[in-house]
């Protein structure tokens, strides 16, 4: 994997080319965990998280490129973006790619290759996911009220997964014994936390209020 090309770059070129591809962000964030030399058992459970919260998002169509019959997200689009670009650097970088890491977030990433834990997942994933909240605020403004609700509800899940293994006690007080399995992105349990179908109907964008939601 040794180049000329930043890991940084050759990240940005990943993600450009499944930019308004749905389907290849998906292939491409399973990469992701295969490493940079295609094997990587230590870090492959922990996909399964990872996908079950991706493929929430294609199922809604917020992944959707901007000139489809029902155009995406913008957003969720940046949220998602963030997440495979991270990834990507860190895997660039661990393959013998030039860096530095572009941000902290990629640290982060590197760190879980390292050592795949599920403390570290949550830490870089998270970390992706919040960098994006606070990056693209002006994209959220533009989405209705009742999508803005739910992004939140969505941060609050994904957030309280975390806490689950980092702060057993915060997230399941006597019952915190049970919280790092509860939590573990790599028991199918967790998909309770990274996704919204039971709650949320699969189409975007949302219609009717907040309440007829709550309601329902």
């Amino acid at each position: 994997m040794m180049s000329e090309i930043t890991a940084a770059a050759w990240a940005g070129q990943q993600v450009a080319a499944v930019r308004d591809d749905p389907a290849g962000r998906m292939a491409l964030m399973e990469r992701c965990y295969s490493g940079p030399f295609g094997k990587a058992p230590r870090h492959l459970p922990f996909r399964r998280a990872a996908m079950s919260f991706m493929r929430w998002q294609v199922r809604r169509g917020v992944l959707q490129p901007p000139f489809a019959d029902r155009p995406g997200s913008p957003w969720w689009r940046a949220v998602n973006e963030r997440i495979l670009r991270d990834g990507c650097e860190a895997v660039g970088l661990s393959g013998g790619l030039p860096g530095p890491a572009s941000s902290r977030t990629v640290d982060h990433w590197l760190s879980f290759a390292d050592h795949p834990t599920a403390r570290a997942w949550y830490r870089a994933h998270n970390g992706s996911v919040v960098a994006a909240y606070l990056e693209h605020r002006d994209l959220a403004e533009a989405e209705n009220e009742t999508e803005r609700f739910f992004m939140n509800v969505v941060l609050c899940r994904v957030l309280y997964a975390h806490a689950l293994v980092a702060a057993p006690r915060i997230a399941l007080g006597r019952l915190r014994p049970l919280a790092p399995f509860l939590g573990d992105p790599r028991v199918e349990m967790t998909g309770i936390f990274l996704q919204l179908s039971r709650v949320l109907p699969d189409e975007y964008p949302l219609h009717g209020t907040v309440r007829s939601h709550l309601d329902r």
